[in-house]
């Protein structure tokens, strides 16, 4: 096995991917342009999730349902990514990476058309599934397929290079997308993703190789333990459900508890969505020498934050700080979150990315429901938010057992061989 070489981003010189007995030059240049273009996609696909949260009225009022249902267009698609993504990773994980990526962004583009000129409302949905099952795939594949154009020790920053898509979606994707969908139509923004998507289609068709992702160093974890992955998915499905037991009701929250008018809202999402950017850079700049403690950094920073919501959200001032740190710490956690999954993945890179994705799309359900169950009793929103922030300290207290139960492990390992 050829060892994989440092790139060098002013030469361009070429970036060996290891394989099996095999070794592909790709020239670093074009190694970032299809990180690029995975990242649009992985911006487009994620614009698309949310889409119809903004254009509810619109699309209830144009196909004739109501809005409970128009809303079921974006339970479902998560539901099915949570479903599928553990299942059909491992359905296709013998198809060659730019086989799939294309087949997958070929669904992608179509699907959106679909929806764009669809007549009624069960062809939307039955798009919209589309679309989930290839987002469930897509999210589990194309952190360890670009991840192995680049040398191991830049994993980290290539992963935040992935993850500006995700951060740009919530502070571009959806606010243009609602605001174009407003102006032209709802199937207008839809069109739009397509053609995004397009755009990548054409890119990861032409410039990666036909030979990426098998047996790349990205393919295994590089320090490969079934405890620790099971310790990052307790503490994944804890601070997630956390995070948005406050956050699925966050407008009613700041309007209610912090006394910000409507109109504030929205520009402090932004702003959070922009502290996000940042999030998800300093978290890749630093989670190739850290990543156990970028992750805890990270989770930490999340519980202080919705803690100090829950005591001090009275406070103008202290919620507006807040929530743009929210922002920030959730998209650091985030980046930091697949990082750790490519360290410690006990097998396949890409099916614990699968069960990463379904870990996180359950807590974000659970989340939800959560803190819809308290909305209407006593406790109201106030107390949502404090019971997130009281899973959140659950999960950090898991991640921060985990060097226990490794050792644990290996005591009793000890003891066996004796």
């Amino acid at each position: 096995m050829t060892p994989p070489r440092s790139p060098n981003s002013r030469t361009g010189k070429a970036v060996t991917v290891p394989q099996t007995g095999t070794a592909t030059p790709l020239r670093t240049s074009t190694a970032v342009v299809v990180v690029v273009a995975l990242a649009l996609a992985l911006f487009s696909l994620s614009t698309v999730e949310t889409l119809p949260v903004g254009l509810l009225p619109q699309i209830a009022d144009d196909l004739g349902v109501s809005k409970a249902d128009a809303g079921r267009l974006v339970t479902g698609y998560g539901v099915v990514v949570a479903v599928a993504s553990v299942p059909l990773t491992r359905l296709v994980r013998r198809v060659p990476r730019r086989t799939l990526l294309c087949a997958l962004l070929t669904l992608f583009v179509v699907a959106n058309l679909v929806s764009a000129a669809t007549p009624g409302y069960w062809v939307l949905l039955a798009a919209r599934i589309t679309v989930a099952l290839t987002h469930a795939v897509f999210w589990s594949v194309i952190a360890a397929t670009a991840a192995g154009l680049f040398p191991p020790e830049v994993r980290g920053r290539v992963v935040a290079g992935l993850f500006s898509g995700l951060s740009l979606a919530g502070v571009v994707g959806v606010p243009a997308g609602t605001w174009l969908g407003q102006q032209a139509g709802w199937r207008v923004p839809f069109t739009v993703m397509s053609g995004f998507g397009f755009l990548a289609l054409v890119a990861v068709a032409v410039l990666l190789p036909s030979t990426a992702g098998e047996e790349s160093h990205a393919t295994g974890g590089t320090e490969p333990s079934r405890r620790r992955f099971l310790v990052l998915m307790a503490t994944t499905a804890l601070v997630v459900c956390g995070v948005f037991t406050g956050y699925t009701y966050i407008t009613v929250f700041l309007t209610d508890v912090a006394g910000l008018s409507e109109a504030a809202v929205a520009p402090l999402l932004l702003a959070s969505g922009v502290a996000g950017i940042a999030g998800t850079a300093l978290a890749g700049a630093r989670v190739d020498r850290r990543p156990r403690s970028t992750m805890v950094l990270a989770v930490a920073l999340l519980t202080a934050t919705m803690l100090g919501l829950a005591l001090f959200g009275k406070l103008s001032f202290a919620a507006v700080c807040l929530v743009a740190l929210l922002g920030f710490a959730m998209a650091a956690m985030t980046t930091a979150l697949q990082s750790r999954i490519l360290h410690v993945a006990p097998g396949s890179t890409e099916i614990a990315s699968a069960v990463g994705s379904s870990v996180f799309n359950v807590g974000i359900a659970g989340g939800s429901f959560l803190g819809g169950l308290l909305l209407p009793t006593g406790f109201g929103v106030r107390g949502a938010v404090l019971l997130g922030g009281v899973l959140a300290v659950g999960g950090l207290s898991v991640l921060l057992s985990e060097s226990w139960v490794v050792g644990q492990e290996t005591r009793r390992t000890a003891v066996q061989l004796q």
